[in-house]
């Protein structure tokens, strides 16, 4: 951050009042990729490999081939806290990627990244995981759960939603989709440190919210 850096740049992402308007690139976020791609295009065409734009209430996100993680520097969380999402799966043919929230991240756009993972497909699944470099380490492996909405091709709604949250207090990290929790662990790993989203390949969503509630 450089003192041409406008202050907007350190305030945390407003799902209801983009720094900037609907339909473009917002402001101050951070696409990285999981494998380097200097030919990948990111932003706010509709071509683009990562199609990322705001769109109130919220913004709408389109991957091609990337798996991405997305986060804005000043999303940040720390100690006890909750963070939640309420993301809008659009059809996905006949993939069943991953898509979901990352939180306890750390050097996001350097060589030692790491974070955690809650993620959910289209089957009704979820998945916890941690990263850390190139490496990733399986906490909770694929588990089906009634509290997933899964996408239902031919029916009549055009998405499914679910809202993704996690709860840090103390030690204990909690999982929640729609409000019921999936899963609960004791965390030896850090849970401070910048939140944000993960999506897998062909994934088109709508991500609606992003709360952070410190405790």
């Amino acid at each position: 951050g450089g003192s041409g850096d406008s202050a907007s740049d350190f305030a945390r992402p407003d799902a209801n009042a983009p720094a900037d308007g609907n339909g473009v690139f917002p402001a101050g976020w951070e696409v990285r990729l999981d494998r380097p791609n200097a030919e990948a295009v990111i932003g706010a065409d509709s071509t683009a490999d990562v199609y990322f734009v705001n769109m109130t209430p919220g913004w709408h996100f389109r991957t091609k081939a990337p798996r991405v993680i997305l986060y804005h520097p000043a999303s940040t969380a720390t100690g006890s806290y909750t963070m939640s999402s309420k993301i809008h799966l659009f059809d996905p043919g006949p993939r069943n990627e991953a898509y979901g929230i990352i939180f306890g991240g750390s050097d996001l756009g350097g060589e030692n990244q790491a974070y955690l993972y809650f993620v959910i497909r289209r089957s009704g699944e979820y998945l916890v995981k941690h990263r850390i470099g190139n490496e990733t380490h399986v906490i909770q492996n694929w588990t089906a759960h009634d509290s997933i909405v899964p996408f239902e091709a031919g029916s009549d709604v055009a998405t499914a939603t679910n809202t993704l949250a996690i709860a840090v207090d103390g030690d204990m990290v909690s999982f929640k989709d729609n409000d019921v929790e999936v899963h609960s662990m004791t965390s030896s790993y850090p849970t401070d440190g910048l939140v944000g989203f993960r999506f897998n390949h062909g994934v088109e969503a709508h991500i609606e919210s992003l709360d952070v509630i410190m405790n």
